[in-house]
């Protein structure tokens, strides 16, 4: 489904604030994989989502989605293939449109522009049954302006519309880490459901190395720009943040010290 081969990024080229951010990167995730992401600051987790999405240019190596070889094409071609969701929940939405409107621009992507707007009577009904098992009310608030919704409502709509039209790969760039932790949970379950229900592939960025064991099939811990660890099956099932730290410092022969992780 995703194939990422010998991914090289660097910042600031020739220049003393010169970065290697991704040195390397090889990544196969298989259709309906559901990958956690965890690392330190500076590890290269959001750079690798970026450059899968492409936000930024890759200097060396390829990117390859349901096969096709999408390592040169710009961003808004790709995102006709991509679900994103990001960290700030005013990102993914119009403030300054209903909730209706939000539902029915993420509905008819990809479909020809036309002067006919109205949100029909069939697509409402739609609308109210998708945003119903959220369990926030908002299917009974359609035409109510997002901005003025809170955080976590947010997100969850933004979430539903990301998945809205089952996109090739789902990015999730720690999107509950701005939510205080009840809805940060709730979000989470929520994921949770609409992956395994979609079958979405899903790459999944996360502060929380307990919801990284908890969620998805398999982890991958970054350092350095560098996959260092690949847990899946049986041996994600029965791993313990323990366990992972402690991995952590046999392959990368560093103590782990992202207090932003270890307090979550």
């Amino acid at each position: 489904m995703l194939k990422i081969q010998g991914l090289y990024k660097v910042f600031n080229p020739g220049t003393v604030n010169e970065k290697l951010a991704l040195r390397n990167i090889d990544l196969t995730l298989e259709e309906g994989d559901f990958v956690t992401v965890i690392g330190g600051n500076g590890a290269g987790k959001s750079t690798l989502l970026n450059c899968v999405a492409g936000v930024y240019p890759i200097d060396r190596g390829s990117i390859v989605l349901d096969g096709i070889d999408i390592t040169k094409m710009p961003e808004h071609k790709r995102a006709a293939f991509l679900g994103r969701v990001f960290q700030d929940p005013i990102m993914g939405t119009a403030a300054n449109m209903g909730i209706e409107e939000n539902l029915a621009l993420a509905y008819r992507r990809g479909q020809k522009r036309t002067l006919k707007w109205g949100i029909t009577n069939k697509e409402r009904a739609l609308y109210r049954e998708l945003l119903g098992p959220l369990g926030l009310g908002l299917e009974n608030r359609l035409s109510e302006k997002v901005g003025r919704l809170s955080g976590g409502q947010r997100q969850a709509l933004t979430l539903l519309m990301a998945t809205l039209k089952r996109p090739k790969l789902l990015l999730l760039d720690e999107h509950t880490a701005a939510l205080d932790p009840k809805t940060a949970q709730k979000v989470l379950e929520e994921t949770d459901k609409l992956v395994k229900e979609g079958n979405l592939t899903t790459m999944m960025i996360t502060h929380n190395m307990r919801d990284a064991i908890k969620y998805g099939n398999r982890l991958i811990m970054m350092h350095d720009g560098q996959i260092i660890l690949d847990i899946k099956g049986e041996e994600k099932k029965n791993l313990t943040v323990e366990d992972l730290l402690s991995r952590f410092g046999k392959a990368s022969g560093e103590e782990f010290a992202n207090d932003r992780v270890l307090l979550s």
